[in-house]
């Protein structure tokens, strides 16, 4: 025992002590995670381990308040229909296949890892995940933490994907060895990228999908297919282009008279504006131009399409059967019914004038179980009668709010889509561009480009204030902040020291794959509590100095200890990427360790067999 020291620190085994309760009630999952935390933070104080300046540093941490503004991004993101844009190109590329979703997901997670901070793509691709899993109908557990682990092996990608490669490549320099390149950690990287995919292709099955009444609950919801169905819109909707010599160029809708000469109806307007198509919701007074989009709803069955379409010039076009899901961002539907105490009851949609009221169009009536297939301007507002409206839906949601003369009877799944800043894309997108180059410039640090984002994204009005602080999840940041703490003390009472030093003692003598291992491990370890950034400073400088001894090249083992340092697989609290995973996936403390011990011992023996060779 000539590694244990004279004196033991007492104050040691407090901590020690205290470490092993927190993991504990993190795996029983009796009290919550971030409850556990605050209590951490009351017994370092009153054990008198820790100061209280200690204690609260986490609360002005940079990545704490990095952590929070990217989540503002990410809602911000959703808010304007980018993360369900993304999320439907991945759904069309991999075409609806679990596998290929997987594996797109953890490509361009780690792509774009390379270049800036994996906690900020994680809080980027979190409501992109969740948009798929409602698309797919399958549980959030089944990509949630193939996302937290892409955005993970994405920091093994390049010199400056996280910190512990530029601490490695720091520790190299003062040791007098040349510095690593920016792509030095890649050819790793790809490897355990690899790795990961083909593992969790196997390891998701380990996770517990869920309740399947509670995922019918969920997802089996009402569509706004279904409501076409079943009011037979399939086969009334007709669309057409207005070509540049259309009568109806220059005119307002109430100026066409449409629905008293013709009994049809424009539901939705599509047209160009500046760079992008845009969806317009009818009223009396809208305008048509050349080149609009025309959907309409016609109900008068001994009307000749192809006629009525020559003599006005416009040019008939195919109506896709997804026409309203690819549209839900925009365009909205619902079934509403009149209250008891409407002063529109006895009324027609004629006489109340029902889209010039309300901007919505009430494209189907249902009394009882049967569909009326009378003329709907002419229908009396009766109680019990079921209407489907079509149009904006902030005009939905209004009507619902008003609750002066109608209820909410039956709102679709596709509302959870709904994109209220979604002609604030572009700006979104530029302001996420921003931060991205300011992140990899490395300008400014990447907490004030987050801030810098989010001025931009409420400039922009991507974002309001209301949304933006319900949009961070407080839970994980308290979580964080509670588990900081743990790094001073185990500094302050000797701890790393004391296991670095037997560490030391072990191994120095062993071959080079088994010491290795053993910084692996025990970096991994120490990692899966305290910051990665935190581990590396401590455990560089000791492969060094092990290098040295041993008289061979020290870039194997400092770049075993960047890889190990972000091999922060096992628990919740080892990276703010598995932190902010947690509530969305709805995960345990346990599905944490029974996916991530098995990868990083998988991890671990790559490592330790790949690095020598290609690193000498």
């Amino acid at each position: 025992m000539e590694w244990l020291p004279a004196q033991i620190n007492p104050q040691l085994f407090i901590v020690l002590l205290l470490l092993i309760a927190a993991i504990w009630l993190f795996i029983a999952n009796k009290i919550r995670m971030d409850v556990v935390a605050l209590l951490v933070l009351v017994v370092f104080s009153l054990t008198g381990i820790l100061t209280v300046p200690e204690i609260l540093a986490g609360f002005s941490d940079p990545n704490v308040v990095l952590i929070a503004l990217l989540f503002i991004v990410g809602e911000a993101l959703l808010r304007t229909g980018i993360a369900y844009q993304v999320s439907d190109w991945l759904l069309r590329i991999a075409n609806n296949n679990e596998v290929k979703v997987l594996i797109l997901l953890m490509l361009a997670v780690c792509g774009l890892g390379a270049f800036m901070s994996s906690t900020g793509i994680v809080a980027i691709f979190i409501p992109v995940v969740l948009a798929i899993c409602r698309r797919m109908q399958i549980s959030p557990k089944r990509l949630m933490m193939p996302l937290s682990i892409a955005g993970l092996i994405s920091g093994m990608m390049t010199l400056i994907a996280t910190p512990p490669n530029l601490i490695a490549n720091a520790e190299l320099v003062k040791a007098g060895w040349p510095a690593l390149s920016f792509f030095s950690f890649t050819p790793i990287g790809i490897m355990i990228l690899g790795l990961g995919i083909i593992y969790l292709l196997v390891a998701r099955h380990l996770l517990d999908s869920g309740n399947p009444e509670d995922l019918k609950q969920n997802y089996n919801r009402t569509s706004m297919n279904d409501l076409i169905e079943s009011y037979q819109l399939s086969t009334r909707a007709r669309q057409v282009i207005v070509l540049p010599d259309s009568p109806f160029i220059g005119k307002t809708l109430d100026e066409l008279h449409l629905h008293s000469r013709y009994h049809i109806l424009i539901i939705a307007i599509e047209r160009w504006r500046r760079i992008r198509r845009i969806v317009v919701t009818p009223s009396a007074l809208t305008e048509l131009r050349a080149k609009d989009i025309l959907l309409f709803d016609v109900t008068n069955t001994e009307l000749d399409w192809l006629d009525f379409c020559q003599q006005h010039h416009l040019k008939p076009i195919e109506v896709r059967g997804q026409y309203f899901s690819e549209k839900a961002k925009s365009v909205g539907m619902a079934e509403i019914s009149p209250i008891p105490e409407s002063a529109l009851l006895g009324k027609t949609v004629r006489e109340i004038r029902f889209q010039n009221k309300y901007g919505l169009t009430i494209a189907g009536v249902k009394r009882g179980h049967t569909l009326l297939q009378t003329d709907i301007a002419e229908v009396e507002f009766t109680v019990g009668d079921q209407y489907v409206v079509i149009g904006e839906w902030k005009q939905i949601q209004a009507l619902q709010s008003k609750n002066q003369d109608f209820f909410l009877l039956n709102s679709p799944a596709e509302i959870e889509q709904v994109a209220p800043a979604l002609s604030q894309a572009p700006h979104a997108l530029f302001s996420v561009a921003i931060m991205v180059g300011l992140m990899v410039s490395g300008v400014v640090s990447n907490v004030i480009a987050a801030l810098i984002t989010c001025i931009l994204l409420a400039k922009f009005r991507c974002i309001d204030a209301k949304s933006a602080y319900n949009a961070i999840h407080w839970p994980s940041l308290i979580l964080i902040v509670g588990m900081m703490p743990f790094a001073t003390a185990l500094t302050k009472t000797g701890g790393i020291n004391l296991a670095v030093d037997a560490l030391l003692q072990f191994v120095g003598g062993w071959g080079i794959h088994a010491i290795l291992a053993s910084l692996f491990i025990l970096c991994a370890i120490i990692s899966s509590f305290i910051s990665n950034t935190a581990t590396a400073i401590l455990m560089a400088p000791i492969a060094v100095a092990m290098a040295a001894k041993l008289d061979i090249s020290p870039v194997p083992f400092v770049i075993t200890i960047a890889i190990s340092a972000s091999a922060a697989f096992m628990t919740p609290v080892a990276s703010p990427v598995n932190t902010m995973v947690l509530g969305p996936g709805g995960y345990k403390f346990s599905d944490f360790l029974k996916v991530g011990i098995p990868f990083t011992i998988l991890v671990m023996l790559a490592t330790i067999f790949v690095v020598p060779i290609l690193f000498k």
